[in-house]
């Protein structure tokens, strides 16, 4: 049957990397569903079926995805194999543009978090992991993660985060001094638990607690929050980094290149495409690639 043949795409899948829990879950669903039909092989028309059984759009264009790229690899050993057509169109929507901070509202929104909250050690905790997001373009989840072991002399060691990738990212002496300040006051608040980053209850920080956090402090601060337009969140910190990263590059074609890809190593994307998506994010940049382009046609600096 059908479910036979998913548990071996996943099996041969998740030996490459791959965690695949949602997907696997989804194929599951409709291997069942297509062995309920006594099929052995996918049809397109049943996978459209089963993908069309839920509401939104976009997640049966997501369940329809899912099976695509099931069909294709079942396909390759046995042509009985039909894949379907995405008739749902983009599996994913389109990504939200990214609020960017200045520097100003980023010197706020740690100032404010150091004086947010009625315990000394929540206010150096949030005041401290905001502006180590600020400084080093970390996601939330990693730097929540990071643990004593992980602050080295070559920088923080960010261990399997997200794509299962490891990498080391640089301290600046300012960030390693910021760090240092917090742990001594930290330490003997949870000496038993080797997190960087706690809680009031003794355990480490959830990303519900920072979103609540960052929260509270962006609107003391007075960062808009107007329907229809970018929203501050603890990600427009990593956001911030990105961006500033990419207005620092230098001219010349092969100098970019090399920025782009440290960037996106540094980052931890797993491609390069989602370190080029930063570039239509702020004024700035698009009008420094609309100048580059007409020197490129025209041959003449602006």
């Amino acid at each position: 049957m059908l479910s036979e043949a998913v548990e071996s795409y996943l099996t041969i899948r998740r030996a490459c990397g791959f965690a695949l829990i949602s997907d696997g879950n989804l194929l599951r669903t409709f291997a069942a569903f297509a062995d309920g039909r006594s099929e052995r092989y996918v049809c397109a028309a049943t996978a459209i079926e089963w993908a069309g059984l839920t509401e939104s759009v976009f997640q049966r264009a997501r369940r329809l995805g899912v099976v695509i790229r099931f069909a294709r690899h079942a396909r390759a050993e046995d042509q009985r194999h039909e894949v379907p057509l995405p008739v749902f169109g983009r599996e994913k929507p389109p990504r939200p543009v990214p609020y960017i901070l200045s520097r100003a509202e980023v010197q706020r929104l740690v100032e404010e978090a150091s004086q947010s909250g009625y315990r000394s050690l929540r206010r150096r905790t949030y005041s401290t992991l905001f502006a180590l997001l600020a400084c080093t373009g970390l996601r939330v989840s990693e730097a929540i993660h990071l643990r004593f072991d992980d602050i080295t002399q070559d920088g923080l060691v960010i261990r399997c985060s997200k794509f299962r990738r490891s990498r080391i990212v640089p301290l600046h002496d300012t960030a390693r001094a910021g760090l240092a300040s917090y742990l001594e006051m930290r330490c003997p608040y949870a000496p038993f638990d080797d997190h960087v980053f706690i809680s009031l209850r003794r355990k480490p920080l959830r990303i519900e607690d920072v979103e609540s956090a960052f929260r509270t402090v962006a609107i003391r601060i007075g960062l808009p929050r107007e329907p229809g337009l970018p929203q501050p969140t603890p990600h427009s910190l990593r956001h911030t980094f990105a961006v500033r990263a990419l207005e620092s590059c230098p001219d010349g074609r092969d100098r970019i290149s090399k920025h782009m890809l440290a960037l996106s190593t540094y980052l931890g994307h797993s491609s390069i495409s989602a370190t080029y998506w930063y570039l239509d994010s702020t004024p700035s940049l698009m009008r420094d690639i609309a100048e580059r382009c007409e020197t490129l046609v025209t041959g003449v600096l602006s």
